[in-house]
């Protein structure tokens, strides 16, 4: 099947259009809402979390728990934003970014310290000691802009 190659059409037309790792960067950076997916040996958990951008990764803080404990046992992790923007009922925009990378619990005091200088609070109230930086793997940066519209005519 044409045009299935790279996840959609390919034409100018297309209505996915791929983006550079320094766009879903920007992108990433206009939200503070975002899922981690992490993986220990037999299982996998999905964490909603809030995060901000900085230096190219993302920095989020977590309290003791499953997300801590399950980056103790495997730091490759997956991270994913979205957002939906509908013009009309059946128009918008839309975009996806996922970052493939490792996650990294920060133990230095100097590290920490930078952290707390950041402008990241947790959304709730409780208290939140670890900070966690995702670093992307080399080619782990995956962006898609999505024009939104009806489906054409099939047949």
């Amino acid at each position: 099947m044409a045009g299935w190659d790279n996840g959609g059409m390919t034409d100018n037309h297309s209505p996915v259009t791929h983006l550079t790792d320094e766009q879903s960067l920007d992108l990433l950076a206009t939200k503070t809402f975002g899922r981690l997916v992490v993986h220990r040996k037999n299982d996998i958990d999905l964490f909603p979390l809030n995060y901000i951008v900085h230096d190219g990764k993302i920095l989020f803080r977590t309290a003791e728990g499953t997300k801590l404990f399950s980056l103790n046992l495997n730091d490759d992790v997956l991270f994913e934003v979205d957002n939906v923007e509908q013009t009309s009922e059946d128009t918008g925009e839309a975009w996806s970014v996922i970052v493939k990378g490792t996650a990294r619990i920060l133990k230095d005091t100097t590290e920490i310290h930078a952290a707390d200088e950041a402008p990241l609070k947790p959304w709730l109230p409780t208290l939140k000691y670890n900070y966690v930086v995702i670093t992307p793997n080399e080619d782990g940066l995956s962006g898609r802009k999505f024009n939104l519209g009806e489906e054409p005519e099939r047949y």
